[in-house]
């Protein structure tokens, strides 16, 4: 259950960043709108289900999978608009995507790794 959750908040913060670097926060130069709506929703979503697996720790799993599900595959429609030319083709924004996909990765595996009667009910 730690790892899920610990899974969850370091992608809400790795989204938040890449949220702010678009926001041109962090860095300049890299502003974009829609990734940037994009990543402040992933973060949101990865932010809610860490919360939410404090309030009913017996759905951890089912929460972890669910938000690293769709945090994946919203990373997957950046990667693609990315590849075709809609999204910013920098390095960094390219660079960036990759790891963002492996980590979501990593966190899918350990939860659905994890099994359910291991978790407190």
């Amino acid at each position: 259950m730690t790892r899920i959750r610990l899974f969850l908040l370091l992608e809400a913060l790795a989204f938040a960043a890449a949220a702010l670097v678009h926001f041109g926060w962090l860095v300049q130069g890299y502003e974009h709108g829609r990734a940037r709506i994009a990543e402040s929703v992933i973060a949101a979503v990865l932010l809610a289900a860490w919360w939410m697996t404090f309030v009913n720790t017996a759905w951890t799993r089912r929460i972890g999978i669910a938000a690293q599900a769709f945090s994946l595959l919203g990373t997957c429609v950046g990667l693609f608009t990315v590849a075709i030319g809609i999204a910013p083709r920098t390095g960094p924004d390219v660079v960036y995507h990759v790891p963002m996909v492996a980590l979501l990765a990593c966190g899918l595996i350990v939860a659905f790794r994890t099994k359910a009667n291991a978790l407190p009910q």
